[in-house]
């Protein structure tokens, strides 16, 4: 009697999940057609495909034969999400343009822990009009030109000079990031790594490190470790928040002051916690994604002397045209750098940094003769549009030149994605590209050095050097710095 009634529990599990199975794989839209594609294992999906490393800066094998076996549309599933990944590069753009309308931007859920992106992810027009009208009173053009062109400047400076100082070998993408991260910091929340006993820039790259993990948080794993490091990180900012709102400074405002600010006025839009997870986010955008970018130029330009003679051509002209060779650079010299633009939009095509953007349907939309349901995610594939041949030659050669005559990249810009677009395009985009100028300026005129070891590149899916990029940084003339 026993097995009898075994037997048949078992039989109707197996049943139950034969026909869950299926229904995962072979997902209907009443609609009309989804696009084609697969799903792969039930909530599993397609994830570990998606996620393994590959030795390229190409697109994933994953993309590519998919565009090839579905087209340039095709559905899956990450992240035990329904996914259609768009590849096409006017899909791309219509999407990014059609924000708040047809679809509203999305996040996976661990991305959302992790970063901390509810409250930002859920923000109205007015009020993400109202959060990026702070946050330019510190990134806008106008400090830049009068501040944080002086502290960049300063900083990348004094800290160059250190490298070079006893021609030291050092881990390129590790040292810019420290470097970056403190010309940041300085700007957003005054950090002083004299005056504290906590190493932000330390828990920030345990953070960062582990952010594309599986989502376990038991001790041990990359992902408790990353949620760690972010709580660390949090305390810190918390507790200086609380120090500005309760000590105002009146002068010296930096980006926590403005926040501080905001939340002392009354039925102010900002809440704590809203404030907290900016200052987060902005953190690790502002120092990340940059310093990747740098260390891969740097590697392609180690490997073409051309490219960096034209590079350090520019750069030494910019000297000569100047009163004082050991003054500062000024807006006017920055903006005067058109090919150090192209370099930096050049490594910014191949680096691919953010390898998908994701956004949500707000309604069933139709695509070329397909349905993409409400509530289902598009994932914008950069990639597909950066290394797409039809659009740019040649398109895994490093060749800056490529951008001479076409505009600087812009929300509007189709083939170029490497700050998103439409109502998401970064906005610390011209804060970037002048960190990066100004690191070139000086590390092309007043430094040499030499590869030392590391350099190879996987895809993971972003960017990673995981052996290092090692170089050893000499001084180019006694006293360059």
């Amino acid at each position: 009697m026993f097995f009898t009634s075994f037997l048949c529990a078992a039989t109707l599990l197996l049943v139950w999940f034969i026909q869950w199975n299926h229904k995962w794989r072979n997902p209907r839209c009443n609609t009309g057609e989804l696009p084609p594609g697969s799903m792969g294992l039930p909530l599993i999906g397609e994830t570990i495909e998606f996620m393994a490393p590959i030795s390229s800066i190409d697109m994933h094998p994953f993309i590519k034969i998919r565009m090839q076996r579905y087209g340039l549309v095709f559905k899956t599933s990450l992240f035990g999400l329904r996914v259609v990944v768009s590849t096409d590069p006017e899909l791309n753009y219509f999407v990014l343009q059609q924000e708040g309308k047809l679809f509203k931007s999305f996040y996976p859920k661990t991305f959302i822990e992790l970063f901390g992106l509810e409250d930002i992810n859920d923000l109205n027009d007015a009020k993400s009009r109202y959060l990026k009208s702070i946050i330019l009173k510190v990134l806008g053009p106008e400090n830049l030109k009068e501040k944080l062109l002086h502290d960049m400047d300063e900083e990348i400076r004094k800290r160059l000079c250190l490298w070079s100082a006893n021609e030291t070998i050092i881990d390129l993408k590790d040292s810019v990031s420290t470097l970056f991260f403190h010309v940041i910091a300085k700007s957003l929340i005054s950090y002083d790594p004299s005056t504290t006993t906590i190493d932000l820039i330390r828990y920030l790259k345990v953070f960062i490190s582990s952010v594309f993990s599986f989502p376990l948080d038991i001790p041990g794993t990359a992902f408790h470790r990353s949620l760690q490091g972010r709580m660390i990180v949090m305390n810190v900012l918390k507790t200086l928040l609380s120090e500005r709102m309760s000590s105002p400074r009146k002068e010296s405002k930096d980006f926590l002051d403005l926040l501080a600010d905001e939340l002392g006025k009354k039925n102010s839009m900002l809440t704590e916690k809203l404030a907290l997870n900016l200052i987060f986010v902005l953190l690790i955008a502002s120092f990340e994604s940059t310093s990747r970018t740098i260390s891969l130029a740097i590697k392609f330009l180690n490997e073409d002397p051309k490219i960096l003679k034209d590079l350090t051509d520019e750069h030494e002209a910019v000297l000569r045209n100047r009163d004082d060779p050991d003054c500062q650079i000024t807006w006017e010299d920055y903006k005067s750098m058109s090919f150090t633009q192209q370099v930096i939009k050049e490594a910014g095509r191949l680096a691919n940094i953010v390898p998908a953007n994701f956004r949500k349907t707000t309604k069933d939309f139709a695509i070329n003769g397909y349905i993409i349901p409400k509530d289902w995610i598009v994932m914008i594939y950069p990639p597909a549009t950066h290394l797409n041949p039809q659009i740019h030659e040649d398109p895994l050669t490093f060749n800056p030149s490529r951008w001479k005559g076409k505009p600087e990249s812009n929300r509007s810009e189709k083939n170029y994605l490497a700050f998103g677009g439409g109502m998401r395009y970064c906005v610390g985009a011209e804060f970037s590209k002048l960190e990066m100028a100004v690191f070139l300026h000086y590390f092309v005129t007043k430094c040499r050095w030499k590869a030392v070891k590391g350099g190879n590149i996987v895809r993971s899916p972003g960017l990673e050097f995981p052996h290092g990029y090692h170089i050893q940084v000499m001084p180019k003339n006694i006293g360059a710095l």
